[in-house]
Parts: C-alpha cells; sequence; structure tokens
C-alpha cells in the first residue's frame, strides 16, 4: 500500500425496503403491497434494519485519520476508484463480482452481513473483525487470492471484464445467431446464447448448466482458465450443435462473430444494463483477462 493514508470505499447494494418505498411512495402502499404477495412488511424492514446497523458498524470501524466514500452497486460505472484504496463489499457474493471489473488490483474485502444469507465464497468474513483487516490491509499484512477474470474485446476497441461469468446472445434471452470459432473449430450456431464462466463462476450459473447437461469442468478459481457453454444449441439445416463447450486458457481464446441484426449484447455478471453491443458481423475475443480481483482471504 502507498504512505499515504487509505481511503476506504465502502460498496453496498440497495435494500429491498428502499427499492420498494422509491417504487410506491409510502410505507402503507408497500405494506399493501407485500401483503397481496404473501409477504410481511415486518420481515422486509428487518432484512433492511441489518443493513443499516452493519453499515454503521463497518463505518465505525474505519480509522478516524482514514478518508471514506460510499457508493451503491447502480452507481459503479460512475465511480472513481483511487489506487490507494481499500475496497469494503459488504452483501452477498454477487456483490463483489459486480464491482470487480470497475477495480485495478485495489484489496477487496468481502463482508456478509448477515452469515446465514449467502454461499459466503466471496464474502466469507464478519464485521467483527473489519478493523484488524483494515489495519492488516493497509500494512500489507494479508493473504490475497488473486481471482482470475474473463475479458471480451471487441474488433472495434471496446472491452468489457467479468468476475464470475459473461453472457453473448439476445437481449431477450431468446434465440441467438453467431459463428462460433474455437482451436481448429468453426461452426454456425444458433442457441439461447453463451456462458463464459471462470473459476469463481463454476459455483454459480455455470453450475446449473454443468448440472442439466452433464458437462464438467474443474478448476479453480485463481487458475488462469474460463470454460464456455452454448445454452441450447439448436441442430438444423444451417445451423450445427457439436462445439458446446470448451476451456479457454492462456493460450487458447473462443471467438464470437454475431449474426443478430439487432439486440445482440454482451453483459457480465449479471448486469444486463451495463452491456457492449454485439450485432451483425461485430467479433468478439473472448480470453482470460490480463487483470484478476484481489480479494482478501480469511
Amino acid at each position: 500500500m502507498s504512505s499515504l493514508a487509505p481511503r476506504v470505499v465502502l460498496v453496498t447494494r440497495q435494500t429491498e425496503l428502499t427499492a420498494l418505498l422509491a417504487r410506491h411512495g409510502t410505507r402503507g402502499q408497500v405494506d399493501f403491497y407485500l401483503s397481496s404477495r404473501g409477504q410481511t412488511f415486518d420481515a422486509v424492514e428487518a432484512r433492511h434494519s441489518l443493513q443499516e446497523a452493519a453499515i454503521a458498524t463497518a463505518k465505525a470501524a474505519i480509522p478516524a485519520d482514514w478518508t471514506f466514500a460510499q457508493v451503491e452497486r447502480e452507481d459503479l460505472n460512475r465511480f472513481l476508484f483511487f489506487p490507494n484504496d481499500i475496497v469494503v463489499a459488504l452483501g452477498q457474493d454477487g456483490l463483489v463480482a459486480n464491482l470487480a471489473k470497475y477495480l485495478t488490483d485495489q484489496p477487496v474485502i468481502g463482508v456478509s452481513p448477515d452469515p446465514g444469507m449467502g454461499e459466503g465464497v466471496l464474502t466469507p468474513h464478519r464485521l467483527r473483525v473489519l478493523p484488524d483487516l483494515l489495519r492488516r490491509t493497509a500494512a500489507g499484512d494479508i493473504d490475497a487470492d488473486l481471482r482470475t477474470m474473463v475479458a471480451a474485446d471487441l474488433a472495434g476497441g471496446d472491452s468489457l471484464y467479468a468476475m464470475n461469468e459473461l453472457f453473448i446472445g439476445h437481449r431477450s434471452h431468446q434465440s441467438a445467431r453467431y459463428d462460433l470459432s474455437f482451436g481448429d473449430q468453426t461452426e454456425f450456431q444458433s442457441s439461447s446464447g453463451i456462458i463464459v464462466s471462470t473459476g469463481t463462476g463454476l459455483t454459480g450459473w455455470a453450475r446449473s448448466i454443468m448440472a442439466a447437461t452433464g458437462i464438467a469442468h474443474s478448476f479453480r478459481a485463481t487458475d488462469p482458465a474460463a470454460a464456455f457453454f452454448t445454452r441450447e444449441p439448436w441442430p438444423s439445416r444451417s445451423s450445427r450443435a457439436t462445439l458446446r463447450t470448451g476451456e479457454i486458457t492462456e493460450r487458447q481464446t473462443l471467438c464470437v462473430t454475431s449474426r443478430q441484426n439487432d439486440g445482440g449484447v454482451i453483459f457480465a455478471d449479471g448486469i444486463e444494463q451495463d452491456f457492449l453491443s454485439f450485432n451483425w458481423g461485430a467479433t468478439a475475443t473472448i480470453h482470460v483477462a490480463d487483470k484478476h480481483l484481489r480479494a482478501v482471504r480469511a
């Protein structure tokens, strides 16, 4: 870390209650909306209160002579991270995946406000250890996993990074048409899209694909590798369905050329609003990224 005092950036996600109040206006209307769907206002409010208390505890853990900033997931694409930042992601695993592409090697401390929720793969820490972790991170006295990321580069120069997975297909998830090239194989396909998963992502979306298809890939989150899956490729007179999966390495890339007139997209880690347009003739090269997520180890 730099000799300058660190800045702690606390990354959170809007609670259900905050989102519902923004949509419905009043607590009474939110209560009516929830009760009409078999849910209770008290349960939503309890989760909101838990997160608010966790945020207060996290802020109290920051030394008084350090600087501080807070950003919500929805604003990450407009937030400027500094090299000297220590990032604290307070939430579930998906929050860490959402912010990874905006970072350049800053250490990330993933903290779960509720140990009973989520897997805790990327948020293994508890609030009680945060003061010690912050001091040790600033001193460089921590171990970190350098988790592999994957990237999509368009021929025009645009790029998109992912911590868990990339989706390549149609924005509505209807049939996508494309030419797929991997190694010495090339074929035209029509499918529900392509998923490219890192080792971290193998515990998420890709896990369900592997369970449903019997396809198996196994590598660690820190291995420089990614797996691709074509979702329900349809064999027809013009399209094929033999190139269903493969492993991308530092020396092996995947090339996809769009054959969609409109609606083609590439998005990362489930954030559909932050995407690359991928329409007719656009070519994307998918490869192991030249950056990674520095996740502070438990």
